[in-house]
């Protein structure tokens, strides 16, 4: 091991160490603790994006008499930072808060800082949800660190009113037809922008997360054992996981690829821009995970109601994201809180999330229930939105992420081609970038 990467290894080690000393030292303070089975005047919940849960707190408000707090945060990456920063504090957390695939990856270094759920929830309850989904939820030895939500089954959003104006068929099968691949995906975009003169497609980074997660089961950033190295090779950047990995490698491509072609719209995504951009019809397509349905419902408004449509994604299903709820160690009622994130993440409560805000559901009840197989969305031109996401669901296969996966792919592989797309860096750099940085971001 190099001296630099001894020094991140260590660094991140004393991070940890001081991290989990701290959760303990806290959590070993119970005079403040109400008696055991008392009942909360009060809980409050943390998310990110669109989780669809106002309806549903309002409900449990109703059937406990608990108020609930629901605090949203918009960005992902915003979100973190806060999680991090009320767990390393031992102050400010919710009672119940959201985990992102990536943020529960690396949670799982420090599973103390959140209740063990196996201890308030039914033995039972695990064969309930797609059972990849539920071990994904567990830390080692079985910590139940959350209760799945969602997952992120892809698929794309596009503009009817964009592609007639630029003489494409909207037809939302005649668009998944025109692109089964993201080679013919390219040439509409052409087609598009030749016509139109602005940008296709949002992102050159939505792309490549779209690609990304298009994988086969299997690793990415990391492999099996979470090392970033090939096991025994000298730490240089062409012996990195990453640097042969074929899925990150067409995923890179391809978003290059979209970029050469002259058809990206170059918005960041989660800028202000970017959310401009659904509105001002900078672009006419993104990629859809299904719990980004309520996000553009959100950036483009009620005046655009039945202007977007759901197409199939190019190249196959994929799985994009999805999260579970945990109960942060520092909440003074974890009984409570464990049955409210029990509540939020049934069978009825995810069907009612899913025609709220879009989020896809891992319960096996909710994915059979006709109320969600069925179910249309007017705001999407009543596109089929059930059974376009939910027969996805049986070809998605678990990507092993590694503990340090959301910081890799969001400053390195993501800001290499940001730095790309902005004409910062020539294609060849921006690789090379990312390569260096991925050791930096992915220390632990």
């Amino acid at each position: 091991m190099s001296v630099t990467k001894r020094r991140l290894h260590q660094a991140a080690a004393v991070a940890i160490a001081a991290f989990t000393a701290l959760s303990v030292t806290a959590g070993c303070n119970k005079s403040n603790n109400p008696p055991a089975g008392s009942k909360p005047a009060k809980l409050c919940v943390d998310t990110f994006g669109q989780f669809g849960y106002d309806d549903l707190v309002k409900q449990y408000q109703t059937q406990t008499g608990i108020q609930i707090e629901l605090r949203k945060t918009q960005q992902l990456g915003d979100y973190r930072n806060k999680l991090v920063r009320f767990l390393a504090t031992r102050k400010g957390a919710c009672d119940v808060a959201a985990l992102e695939q990536g943020i529960i990856s690396e949670m799982k270094l420090s599973p103390n800082n959140w209740v063990d759920l196996s201890k308030y929830v039914p033995a039972s309850l695990g064969n309930n949800y797609l059972k990849w989904k539920w071990e994904e939820g567990k830390a080692a030895d079985g910590f139940l660190m959350g209760l799945p939500t969602d997952t992120g089954s892809l698929a794309m959003c596009y503009r009817r009113d964009l592609f007639e104006a630029a003489g494409i068929d909207p037809d939302r099968d005649k668009v998944s037809a025109s692109w089964p691949t993201w080679e013919k995906f390219i040439e509409v975009g052409k087609t598009y922008t030749n016509k139109t003169h602005k940008g296709f497609f949002d992102s050159i980074a939505g792309i490549s997360n779209a690609v990304l997660f298009q994988g086969s089961a299997g690793d990415l950033f990391y492999d099996k054992d979470d090392n970033l190295y090939k096991p025994g090779a000298e730490q240089k950047p062409e012996n990195l996981i990453a640097a042969s990995n074929p899925t990150v490698k067409k995923a890179w491509d391809t978003a290059v690829a979209v970029l050469n072609a002259g058809i990206s719209a170059k918005t960041q995504t989660w800028s202000p821009a970017w959310s401009a951009g659904f509105k001002n019809g900078a672009f006419a397509v993104t990629a859809c995970p299904a719990w980004m349905l309520g996000i553009v419902r959100d950036n483009s408004g009620a005046e655009h109601k039945g202007a977007w449509d759901v197409a199939a994604v190019p190249g196959g299903s994929g799985n994009w994201g999805g999260s579970w709820l945990g109960v942060p160690a520092q909440t003074k009622y974890p009984e409570e809180a464990a049955k409210l994130a029990m509540f939020l993440t049934n069978g009825a409560s995810q069907v009612a999330a899913f025609k709220k805000s879009g989020p896809l559901p891992t319960e096996t009840s909710a994915l059979q229930d006709p109320a969600f197989t069925g179910y249309t969305d007017a705001y999407f031109n009543n596109a089929p939105t059930g059974k376009i996401f939910g027969e996805s669901v049986k070809n998605i296969q678990p990507v092993h992420l590694g503990p340090k996966h959301a910081a890799v792919k969001e400053r390195a592989f993501e800001g290499g081609l940001n730095a790309l797309q902005a004409g910062q860096l020539s294609e060849q750099a921006a690789w090379q970038q990312f390569l260096n940085d991925v050791p930096v971001q992915g220390a632990f």
